[in-house]
């Protein structure tokens, strides 16, 4: 049994850790044998030799607090990693970026001290692009994180290197955060599932703009009812995070099975969201998984939302972000920031306060649109990602798909929109294209619905059936 626990879900693990069928300690043994078969083929990780110890020591302290009935959470003894954008103190946070390769922050962020309060087993720091800025895992401090499908093929970011290690069964937990997909990207390309709750219901900190930010935090992993688990940790109101929400989630229980367990459900289905190119092979796939939802009871209405492509004032608002948080970095030593993030933010740069300005009320637009909507419909569904997984070779990536030129809506259309309207979005698996790759599905809900959004993604799981899928790695 031992030799498949580096691939048991962790609320599995959880079970089995409380009904005393295997110590953290196992658990770990696994993961970490796993780790060295598996790690050297994927670059999962920027830093894990400084915290192999730190993750023994962890484990024996939660076996022995299992042993006592004395466990802290379901995450007590169960391996998890986190994003190298997260300050982990005592722990190397390189934030991809060649200023930072040998920082070492004194204190936790707010996400870091609850994964470490919660007992969990810490196993190192995931790899992302030089401050998270675009969707895929490679920098100037790490090797490029690849696809555990295809490992001449990205894994999409900024979360790459936690979307590869879930993947991978590297831990079957792992952190990741969201400006504009960075969650959902890499788990639609890895085939993986990737919640992005609603804006503040994970609190940020420390962040540069605690007042007009994206970012949401949020869990990579294998299932549904284990990024249910994570959530639930990572939660709850910070006072260092203005932003974050006041409101308990609520506690995620699976709806009773039934043959048609989400009848009456409302589901808005678009492929394109009126605006966007979809390779076919994506758009069908995850049509197919439209179908089941309509087996599952849904309602399915096949229209786009009816709002205008965001992706010009999401581009405002981006480059802006980067010439402040990033432009002086730049300044200092610019041979160590690409060209491409050094043209965004001259881009910036190049913006008025009144483009700013502008660009913010056309976001309360598309808020407003969305909450409208959303009082018609339960869930939006759509691609999360419109093309397969593209080569890991450094450089900007498909600029087209199917013959359509991108422009500036860019790959990830259907998942920047709910960062600025801050809704509850995941990804899970539905299918893989001809060529072995992953697809994944997007279901978008109301705000603060997080529950909601799990347990419909969650019955679609378990009917698609493609959980115990892995990918070939020896």
């Amino acid at each position: 049994m031992s030799d498949q626990l580096w691939a048991t879900p962790a609320t599995e693990l959880d079970r089995m850790i409380e009904a005393k069928e295997v110590s953290p300690t196992e658990i770990l043994d696994a993961v970490l044998d796993r780790m060295a078969a598996v790690e050297p083929q994927v670059h999962a990780f920027v830093t894990v030799t400084v915290t192999e110890e730190l993750a023994r020591t962890e484990a024996a302290a939660a076996t022995e607090r299992a042993a006592r009935g004395e466990r802290i959470s379901a995450m007590d003894g169960i391996p998890y990693s986190i994003k190298d954008l997260e300050n982990t103190a005592g722990i190397r946070t390189t934030q991809g970026s060649r200023f930072f390769a040998d920082d070492v922050p004194d204190t936790d962020s707010v996400v870091a001290g609850r994964l470490r309060s919660s007992g969990g087993v810490l196993l190192g720091k995931t790899n992302t692009p030089a401050f998270g800025w675009k969707d895929m895992a490679d920098n100037q401090v790490a090797e490029t994180t690849v696809n555990p499908w295809d490992t001449s093929r990205t894994t999409g970011a900024s979360s790459g290197g936690a979307a590869a290690a879930v993947a991978a069964g590297l831990g079957p937990l792992a952190q990741g955060s969201d400006g504009a997909g960075s969650i959902r990207i890499p788990a639609a390309l890895c085939g993986v599932v990737g919640f992005k709750p609603s804006f503040g219901r994970i609190p940020v900190h420390p962040i540069r703009e605690y007042w007009a930010h994206r970012t949401h935090v949020g869990p990579l992993t294998r299932t549904v009812a284990d990024a249910a688990l994570m959530t639930s940790v990572m939660a709850g109101n910070d006072d260092r995070d203005p932003l974050s929400l006041p409101s308990d989630m609520g506690e995620f229980v699976p709806l009773p099975e039934s043959d048609r367990p989400l009848a009456g459900r409302k589901v808005r289905w678009s492929a394109d969201l009126g605006y966007g190119a979809v390779s076919a092979e994506v758009a069908q796939i995850v049509a197919e998984a439209v179908s089941v939802l309509e087996q599952l009871g849904c309602s399915i209405e096949e229209k786009a939302p009816g709002w205008e492509d965001p992706s010009r004032f999401h581009r405002v608002i981006y480059s802006s972000g980067l010439a402040v948080g990033v432009g002086p970095f730049a300044d200092r030593q610019p041979e160590w920031v690409e060209e491409d993030l050094r043209r965004l933010i001259e881009y910036g740069r190049s913006l008025s306060a009144v483009d700013l300005k502008a660009a913010e009320a056309q976001r309360g637009r598309l808020y407003d649109a969305a909450r409208t909507l959303f009082e018609e419909i339960d869930f939006l569904v759509t691609p999360a990602m419109p093309l397969e997984a593209w080569s890991a070779e450094p450089g900007p990536g498909p600029q087209e798909i199917d013959g359509v030129r991108l422009g500036s809506r860019g790959r990830s259309y259907a998942l920047n929109p709910f960062n600025l309207t801050g809704q509850p979005a995941i990804s899970i698996p539905c299918g893989w294209t001809e060529a072995g790759l992953p697809v994944g599905v997007q279901i978008v809900g109301r705000r603060n619905q997080d529950i909601d959004v799990l347990q419909v993604a969650h019955v679609l799981e378990q009917r698609l059936g493609l959980v115990d899928r892995w990918p070939a790695l020896s």
